[in-house]
């Protein structure tokens, strides 16, 4: 699990300077039965495109990149 985590976190990382730069953030809560949870947080919770950009951006990528996962949810 923790390397799951940390494969998360690195995606993460990679996307933090874009969401950064529009005021956004995103934080890991939790990995549990291929299901990741994220927070929004910033600019980002509340915006209009977060959806776009969580669930088609980041949750894709994550996804795509580590098969285990099946979903990506943010709050």
């Amino acid at each position: 699990m923790k390397d799951i985590e940390s494969q998360i976190n690195k995606i993460l990382n990679d996307v933090r300077p874009s969401l950064q730069t529009h005021g956004g953030e995103v934080d890991l809560i939790s990995v549990k039965n291929g299901v990741v949870e994220l927070k929004i947080k910033g600019a980002c919770h509340g915006c209009a495109m977060a959806e776009i950009t969580f669930g088609e951006g980041i949750g894709e990528l994550i996804k795509q990149k580590i098969p285990a996962i099946k979903e990506v949810r943010y709050s």
